[in-house]
């Protein structure tokens, strides 16, 4: 069963910390470099972060230095650190696939950063 469960999000202060997790079916998870996309309102989804199976990632240059990504192989999950957040981190968090399946979206997680 394909399954991608976002969770994590919240509404925080500028400056503060949030970490996202989302579970991934084992038939997915173990074949596929991951990513964390988010979507703000008006705007169209963009990629914030990604992984390999062996561990290397990428990041968009907006969240450079602030957040990390990593994956738990065992327990198929990836996750999200997100520091020093800011107003413009606000946006609804996904994850899904390298390159994206458009039939592997999930619920998303709200990221609210107030200033």
């Amino acid at each position: 069963q394909v399954q991608l469960v976002e969770s994590g999000g919240g509404l925080v202060q500028a400056g503060g910390s949030l970490r996202l997790t989302c579970v991934v079916s084992r038939v997915i998870f173990s074949t596929n470099a991951m990513a964390w996309y988010r979507q703000a309102a008006g705007k169209q989804r963009e990629l914030v972060a990604s992984i390999t199976g062996g561990g290397s990632t990428n990041y968009a240059d907006s969240v450079k230095e602030r957040f990390t990504i990593s994956r738990d192989n065992a327990e198929n999950t990836v996750y999200l650190q997100m520091n020093n957040l800011k107003p413009e981190d606000t946006a609804v968090y996904y994850c899904n696939t390298v390159p994206l399946r458009k039939n592997y979206w999930g619920q998303g997680t709200q990221v609210t950063v107030s200033s």
